[in-house]
């Protein structure tokens, strides 16, 4: 997710903030940056506690990974189903600027989706840009596969763990996420490359679904020009501030983190679902991602949702949202469980 269709009744009061100077980056109801680097978040969304309802049969806890660097992570494990469950860790998306675990469409979608797809979820908290610039969020992401790894070994693993790491099977893990978070999923996966199964044993990697993916690149695509619709989620504006505020300073929308075909390698990895949207503007670059990525000898799955926008699965309620929505489980369940 990368942008929010907003109540100008939220707008923050710019004299409020006078003394922290200028703004110089701003995506309104969501982000503010000032001259001396004091960043605003609205709290346009509302984090919740780790509670569901009990007719998911879901059961939820929350982790720290690394006090030291606030990394912790809301894990979702289903009640009342086999053992050896499938293991996802997911990342949420939010242009790398905004956004949590704790989000409260966050929370709901995650719940669902470990009810209805039969897997273990690990929904990961990471650290957010413009104080942490990338690759923050690509180190928390590995280090959030380096502390499961060290919880699966049988020296490393710690008591109070075995709630979640009992009821999954290490060998059939993915990585997952949505917008930027399938961004971090994607980068995550190219780090462990070819050696990916000395790295992560006892673990094994074997697949990946990205949502949505955060992509961009300097030259516009046909779907970035084209006239959005009205509340659309994402927009060309909020995108272009989302990769000014999250890439090293300096960087052009060519980095290889914001576009991956400028520098696409040939690296071994295990099987991918995208899932794209066919009224969202980051369309074409996701199509032209599965493209190359199946010139580069990797197997891909893309799968392709009509009617619906960028973040559709988390932020709309309509009925046809919905019934998208519930495809996309449906097609996460049988990717996962294949």
């Amino acid at each position: 997710m990368a942008s929010l269709s907003l109540d100008p009744r939220l707008s923050v009061n710019a004299s409020y903030h006078h003394h922290h100077g200028a703004l110089v980056e701003e995506i309104q109801g969501l982000i503010r940056v000032h001259k001396d680097g004091h960043v605003e978040r609205p709290p346009i969304i509302t984090n919740v506690p780790c509670s569901i309802p009990s007719e998911l049969r879901v059961l939820s806890r929350d982790i720290v990974m690394n006090k030291f660097t606030n990394l912790w992570a809301r894990v979702y494990v289903p009640q009342g189903q086999r053992n050896h469950l499938p293991l996802v860790v997911y990342f949420h998306g939010g242009g790398f600027c905004v956004g949590s675990a704790a989000w409260s469409c966050y929370h709901d979608f995650i719940a669902n989706l470990a009810s209805k797809a039969g897997c273990v979820v690990i929904s990961v908290n990471y650290r957010l840009a413009p104080e942490n610039r990338l690759p923050a969020a690509y180190e928390d992401g590995y280090n959030t596969i380096m502390w499961v790894k060290e919880q699966a070994s049988v020296s490393g693993g710690s008591k109070e763990n075995y709630w979640w790491l009992n009821c999954c099977n290490v060998s059939d893990f993915f990585l997952a996420g949505d917008s930027a978070g399938a961004n971090i999923a994607h980068n995550v996966a190219l780090r462990f490359g070819a050696s990916r199964e000395a790295i992560l044993r006892p673990l094994s990697h074997r697949g990946t679904i990205l949502i949505q993916p955060f992509f961009g690149g300097e030259a516009r695509t046909s779907s970035e020009k084209a006239p959005q619709p009205r509340g659309s989620a994402l927009t060309l504006s909020a995108a272009d501030t989302y990769w000014r505020l999250s890439l090293p300073v300096g960087s052009s929308r060519e980095h290889l983190w914001c576009n991956p075909l400028a520098n696409l390698k040939r690296i071994e990895l295990p099987a991918t679902m995208v899932c794209v949207s066919d009224m969202d503007i980051l369309m074409d670059r996701n199509k032209e991602f599965c493209s190359a990525m199946v010139k580069a000898d990797n197997k891909v799955k893309m799968m392709v949702y009509k009617g619906v926008g960028h973040a559709f699965q988390i932020l709309n309620s309509s009925p046809l949202s919905k019934a998208r929505t519930q495809e996309m489980m449906a097609h996460f369940k049988t990717f996962i469980h294949s």
